[in-house]
C-alpha cells in the first residue's frame, strides 16, 4: 500500500475511558441520539469484526471508536453517519462501541474515544482523534478515498439492514431495492437543486413549499439547512474565526463562527455563543439572534434536549 503502514490488529488492554465525564445523549435511533445503523453505517460485534476487516480490500471502511451516548461522541457519530450516507457506499462506516464491546476497541490500540480508523486492505490507519468540523471531516475521507483508489480498492459497500455486515450479493433482478418513497415535488426541486449545487434555487423551493403549506415541518427543516449551507459556502474558516476573537460583542462576526461551529457539529458551541449575545444587547440585535436561533432549532431538530434547553433559555432572555 502507498499509506504509512500499520500493525496489525492486537487487543492490547482496553480504551482508556476516564476522562468521558461529559453531558449524556440519547441512545442510537432515540429522538435526540446519533441514528441507528442501518443504510452505509453498520455496528461492529466481535463475530462481525473479521468480516469487515476482510471487506476491506474490497471497499474502504472507515471505523468510528465512540460512546453512543456520550454527547460529544454522538455528535460525531452524527456527522459521520449523515456523511456515510452522503458518500453512499463509497465507504462502509462501522461504529464500535468501546463500552460494549472492549475487545473489538481494543483492537485498534486507541488511548480515547472518538477516534476514527480507516481499513484498507486489512490494515488499520489511524485518522483522528475528539471532534473535528464537517470540511475537515470531509477532507480527511477524500484522502482515504484518494489511497484506497491508489492500492486498488475501488468497490461500493453495499447497503445494510442491521447491526452486521453482510457479503455483498450478486445483483439480480430479485435483488433490487426497493424504490424509495416520492417526494413532494417542490421537495424534490430543492433536493435536484442541491445535486447540482443551487442553493439559491433550493431556498426558493422550500419557501414555495412553505408558503403552500406554512406547517410543513421537512420544508421548514430543509430551508433552514439550506441556509446554512449558502451562509457558510467558501467562507474562510480562520478569517471568521479570528474575527469573532477580536470583535467579541461585534453580532454579526458572532453570528457568522456560530454558523461554522454548527455546521461543523459543534451544537452546544453555536447556542451558547448566540445565546450569550442576548443580555443587553439592543433590539435590532435581540431579533437577528432569535431568527438565527430559531433556524438552528430546526437544523438541529426541535426535539433534541439541547434545543429545548436553548429554547428555555431564549425565552427567559427575551422576555
Amino acid at each position: 500500500m502507498s499509506t504509512p503502514s500499520e500493525p496489525p490488529f492486537s487487543a492490547r488492554g482496553a480504551v482508556d475511558l476516564s476522562a468521558l465525564q461529559r453531558p449524556q445523549s440519547p441512545p442510537p435511533g432515540a429522538p435526540g441520539g446519533a441514528p441507528a445503523a442501518g443504510g452505509y453505517v453498520v455496528d461492529l460485534t466481535e463475530e462481525s469484526f473479521a468480516q469487515v476487516v476482510q471487506a476491506s480490500a474490497t471497499y474502504p471502511v472507515v471505523v468510528l471508536l465512540w460512546i453512543p451516548t456520550d454527547q460529544a461522541n454522538a455528535e460525531l457519530g452524527t456527522l459521520m453517519g449523515r456523511l456515510a450516507e452522503e458518500y453512499a457506499g463509497r465507504f462502509l462506516l462501522a461504529r464500535v462501541d468501546a463500552q460494549a464491546t472492549p475487545q473489538v476497541a481494543a483492537a485498534f490500540r486507541v488511548e480515547g474515544v472518538p477516534t476514527v480508523v480507516a481499513v484498507l486492505q486489512g490494515q488499520p490507519l489511524p485518522l483522528f482523534a475528539g471532534g473535528a468540523p464537517e470540511e475537515q471531516v470531509r477532507a480527511v475521507l477524500d484522502q482515504v478515498l484518494e489511497a484506497a483508489q491508489q492500492n486498488g480498492v475501488t468497490g461500493r459497500a453495499p447497503a445494510q439492514g442491521g447491526e452486521a455486515a453482510e457479503e455483498p450479493a450478486e445483483a439480480g433482478p430479485e435483488a433490487e431495492a426497493e424504490p424509495e418513497p416520492e417526494l413532494p415535488p417542490l421537495h424534490q426541486e430543492a433536493f435536484d437543486a442541491i445535486d447540482r449545487g443551487d442553493l439559491d434555487g433550493a431556498v426558493e423551493a422550500y419557501e414555495k413549499a412553505l408558503r403552500q403549506d406554512p406547517k410543513d415541518a421537512m420544508a421548514s427543516a430543509g430551508l433552514a439547512q439550506v441556509r446554512l449551507l449558502r451562509r457558510t459556502h467558501d467562507v474562510d474558516l480562520q478569517a471568521t474565526r479570528r474575527a469573532a476573537a477580536d470583535a467579541p460583542a461585534d453580532a454579526d462576526a458572532q453570528l457568522a463562527v456560530a454558523d461554522v461551529d454548527l455546521l461543523g457539529g459543534n451544537v452546544d458551541d453555536a447556542l451558547d455563543r448566540l445565546l450569550n449575545l442576548l443580555p443587553g444587547a439592543d433590539a435590532d440585535t435581540k431579533e437577528a439572534v432569535r431568527v438565527r436561533l430559531l433556524e438552528y432549532f430546526e437544523v438541529v431538530g426541535v426535539t433534541d434536549p439541547r434545543v429545548l434547553k436553548a429554547r428555555q433559555r431564549l425565552a427567559l432572555s427575551l422576555y
